[in-house]
């Protein structure tokens, strides 16, 4: 899908008026989430990663925080924007140990991570054991241990009230990964799209399962661009028979439209089975498509060309990854540095965004033009009717 970049704001600026207005007189209440609890992979991870393999190293993080913040970034993540959007703290990963606070919620995803588990190791495969069925065990054990302390009354400035749960945001940015595993153990486009339905299947017992324990409103986010990403096109060996007009992989991009239809399908069956839920799909993949295909006029340039990274088309080399070491004649030397001004660019290392990217990405879907039903972030927790069905 390919659109005018004025069009496209114009339309975002108008349609963002004309919900914000109506919510007033159609009686939507501003939701003043207390807490997000947000589930995913790379695209979302705040540190869990981090946490257990090791620190994301420099020059992640330079640009916002100025030093590793356990994201692969040079910044702030779409999960950053949001969190700050409703008025809330960054996220703390589950499994950070130093410094974390968890009064307003709490971030289940690590980077690599799948819906499904992977029949390899981290350091084979490079995705995360910390697969979704995982990040929900993680989520109950805290659910029921938070209370319980909080009951003691300890950590009760860390920690979440009971309530906060049920009027929590719960947030999914997941599945990319789930579409790349089939490619590495080499199969086809059409046996990747046949195991669709079974990591659906399984996205779907999680959600069913969070709103049995009080959750009640969830934003959705599809998958991105999987064809648009550097790392897919240099390790997949995309032909020039393959590339669509925009620079993109066809048949990559066309697996990720595939995944997104039946997710789709999947949140209106969920609204029919879960009559209490709120539940919003946000369509990221038209958004970073539109990005990527209308880059320079954005401001950005090439968007194939990562900002931190080793040699290549695409600055890119999967065995020499952003911040990567070598010591060379007895001295420590970093191999993939960063570019001179990373808000110039939109892939940060061939695999991720760059802080600029993601604001530019948040500002698209914060006021609901890409969602349906089409609700703007702060109202929804209200339910709305699907503009799609």
């Amino acid at each position: 899908m390919e659109l005018n970049v004025f069009t496209l704001q114009s339309l975002v600026v108008s349609t963002a008026l004309i919900l914000l207005s109506n919510s007033t007189t159609l009686g939507y209440k501003d939701c003043n989430f207390p807490a997000i609890f947000n589930f995913g992979d790379s695209n979302s991870d705040t540190g869990g990663l981090s946490a257990a393999f090791g620190q994301a190293p420099p020059p992640n993080g330079a640009t916002f925080f100025h030093s590793p913040s356990g994201r692969y970034c040079d910044g702030r993540l779409l999960i950053d924007f949001i969190a700050e959007s409703v008025g809330l703290p960054y996220l703390s990963a589950f499994l950070d140990s130093i410094g974390a606070n968890f009064r307003h919620g709490c971030n289940f995803a690590t980077a690599g991570s799948t819906i499904r588990r992977q029949n390899t190791t981290i350091w084979q495969s490079g995705y995360s054991p910390i697969s979704l069925d995982v990040q929900h065990l993680q989520f109950s054990d805290f659910l029921t241990r938070s209370q319980i302390f909080r009951r003691k009354g300890l950590f009760q400035k860390v920690l979440p009230e009971e309530d906060d749960f049920s009027r929590a945001l719960y947030t999914f940015d997941i599945g990319q990964n789930d579409l790349t595993a089939g490619y590495k153990l080499n199969l086809s486009t059409e046996e990747v799209k046949a195991y669709v339905p079974d990591v659906l299947g399984q996205l779907s017992d999680v959600i069913k399962l969070i709103y049995s324990q009080g959750g009640r409103t969830f934003w959705i986010h599809n998958t991105g661009t999987v064809g648009c990403l550097p790392y897919v096109m240099d390790r997949f060996l995309v032909t020039a028979a393959q590339v669509d007009r925009n620079g993109c992989s066809a048949p990559y991009n066309d697996v990720s439209q595939h995944f997104n239809l039946r997710l789709k399908e999947l949140v209106l069956q969920l609204r029919d089975e879960l009559p209490a839920a709120a539940i919003t799909y946000v369509d990221v993949y038209t958004v970073k498509y539109s990005l990527i295909s209308q880059a320079k006029k954005l401001g950005f340039e090439n968007p194939f060309v990562a900002c931190c990274g080793h040699g290549g088309k695409y600055n890119y080399n999967r065995f020499i990854k952003c911040g990567s070491k070598k010591v060379i004649n007895g001295t420590e030397t970093v191999l993939a540095v960063s570019c001179r001004n990373p808000s110039t660019r939109i892939s940060w290392d061939g695999t991720h965004f760059t802080e600029a990217a993601n604001g530019w990405i948040f500002d698209q879907v914060v006021s609901g033009v890409f969602s349906d039903p089409p609700v703007p972030l702060k109202f929804s927790c209200n339910k709305m009717s699907s503009s799609h069905k």
